[in-house]
Formats: structure tokens, sequence, C-alpha cells
């Protein structure tokens, strides 16, 4: 059996126990064996563990689930496209512009419909993507450039979110640094649909295109060779790239580095075939998400630190290291 299969089913089982472990910890800790009977008889009766499990724990455990394998996948996704283990959504501004899209409507829009939100953090992260890539293009189209362009627009989409900050009232300012900080608080089924239905439609779309991003380690010009369109086949995973992390961080904010951190640690365990780095990092970034949020929400319980914190306080120093690891790399 192929490496890469026997990492991804123990990922698979990594998640299974995850979310089961998920399921019991909580302010009111229950055993393993009441979880295991509620999840075999869901909505049956008004009862306290019942309500815990099916309305608190199961939507706050699917989001997660959600979240954390869509920010993986199209981590995976950017690294491949560019041909870079340091890039990823956040540095090269998909997750700054769908924050601002989501921002912008929280503010100027109130009372619209939940499907909304991860719309317009849709064409945020898109439009930000877009404006990347396009400057990056003028500026000699390389890595580096991109990543460059990138952060700039991540300033310039957080300036945007602090205007918008400026125009906002007091229940506006809370959803804006509910956004900042990230959370899987706000759960419910409605959010878990909508994400869900947008991690159906991306994932599939994505991993159709593993011989591509397989030929772009090769390079441009030795994909075009094996008979790719590969700036067409590159937009499309752009768009389902911003498309996939709006679905992420639409309902639970911004939550970064997971982007960055699963898909590398994903390469160093099984190599680059995309084949089995887009799955696996879709389902150890979910077991990565779900195991932050357990720590969000246990360490200090009953207080809950946010998301976007632990995660940054993981991946700071990891990207550090990534940094001085690809420097020492290219002195060789």
């Amino acid at each position: 059996m192929p490496a890469g299969k026997l990492l991804f089913i123990a990922t698979l089982i990594a998640l299974a126990a995850m979310v089961l472990t998920a399921l019991a910890i909580g302010g009111a800790p229950l055993a393993l064996s009441q979880v295991i009977y509620q999840l075999g008889h869901p909505f049956q009766g008004d009862t306290p563990i019942n309500n815990i499990i099916w309305q608190l724990r199961v939507p706050r455990v699917l989001l997660g689930i959600i979240s954390g394998a869509l920010l993986g996948i199209c981590g995976a996704t950017a690294q491949g496209i560019f041909r870079n283990p340091l890039a990823e959504p956040g540095l090269i501004g998909v997750t700054a512009g769908g924050s601002l899209g989501a921002v912008i409507v929280i503010v100027f829009w109130t009372n619209t419909p939940l499907f909304v939100l991860p719309l317009a953090a849709f064409v945020g992260g898109l439009l930000a993507t877009q404006l990347a890539v396009k400057v990056a293009k003028l500026a000699g189209n390389q890595t580096i450039t991109l990543i460059l362009a990138g952060l700039a627009i991540n300033i310039i989409a957080g300036a945007g979110v602090g205007i918008a900050a400026y125009f906002a009232d007091a229940n506006q300012l809370r959803l804006i640094l509910f956004w900042n900080l990230g959370s899987l608080a706000s759960a419910s089924w409605y959010k878990v649909l909508i994400s869900g239905a947008l991690l159906i439609a991306v994932v599939p779309l994505i991993w159709q295109q593993w011989r591509l991003l397989n030929a772009l380690l090769l390079g441009e010009s030795e994909a075009r060779h094996l008979g790719f369109a590969v700036q067409k086949q590159k937009k499309r995973l752009i768009i389902w790239m911003s498309a996939g992390v709006a679905g992420a961080v639409a309902f639970t904010g911004t939550i970064g580095f997971i982007g960055l951190i699963v898909p590398h640690i994903v390469r160093l365990l099984v190599g680059p075939d995309h084949r089995w780095v887009l799955p696996i990092s879709a389902t150890i970034g979910a077991t990565f998400l779900l195991l932050t949020d357990l720590i969000a929400r246990s360490l200090f319980s009953p207080l809950e630190l946010p998301l976007g914190i632990l995660t940054a306080l993981i991946g700071g120093p990891i990207f550090i290291w990534l940094l001085v690891r690809q420097y020492r790399r290219s002195m060789v």
C-alpha cells in the first residue's frame, strides 16, 4: 500500500478520535459512552445531554472540520500553484481580502441573509488574489514579488477594515473583533450547511487538478509541454481556492497559519505528490483546527481564547523555522 494512502487512513482515524474527544470535553464533560450513544440517537428527546451534543458541540465540531479542511487544502493548492512552500492564502491576500469583504457587509449592509457573508468574503478574496497576481506580473512574475504584493494588499485590506470599523456601532465592532481574532463559538447548523456546501463543491474541483499541480513542480513551460492549459487551469484553481478560503473564514473569522504549516508538514511526510498532499492536508488541517479549538475553550475554562491567537502563537515560530530552513537550503 502506498505511503500516502497509509498516512491518509491514519489521519482519518486521528480525525475521528479528535471528533469524539472534542464532543466529550467541555464545560459539561461527558463520558465517551454518552457521546457515542447520543451520536447514534440524534435529536431524540429534549434532554440536557442531547441538546449539548446536537445543538452546541456537533455544529461547532463540524464547522471546525470544514474550516480546517478548506484551509489545509487551499494552502496546499497555493503552494502548488506558486511552487513555493512559503505561499499560502493569507500571504497572497486571499484571507485579508475575504475579511474586508465580510466586514463591509457587517458594517454597511445590516440585516442581510446569512449566505451574503461568505459571498462577500469570496468576492473580496478573489479580487485581492487577482490584484496580487497582476502586480507580481508587472514586477517580474517571481514568487517573492507575489508575496510582497500580497503583503501590500494585506496592509491595504487592513486599512479598509479600520475605515469600516470607524463607522461601525458597538455591536458591529464586536463582530469585527470576532473576525480579527477567529472563533468557532458562533457555530450553527445553518452555517454548517453553507460552509459544507462550499466544501463539497470546492474540494473535488481542486483535487481533480492534482496532475497539473504535479506538473507545475517542473515549471510552467514543462507543464505546457505536457499538454496542460496552464494559465487557464491556474485561474480556475485560484477561483476555487478563493471560494474555499471564503467558506473557511466566513463564519469563523481570520484563522492564520494553517494553510501554511499543514501542507508543508504533509510534504515532509509523503513527498510532493499532490494526489496525496491535497487530501491529507485537508484531514490534518481539520484535526489541527479541532485540537486548537479544544485548547482554546479548555485552557482557561469557562473563558475561551480566540482561535486566531493560538494559531498565531503556534504558527509564527514554525513559519520562522520554515524561512530559516529555506534560506539554508538555498545556500547549499
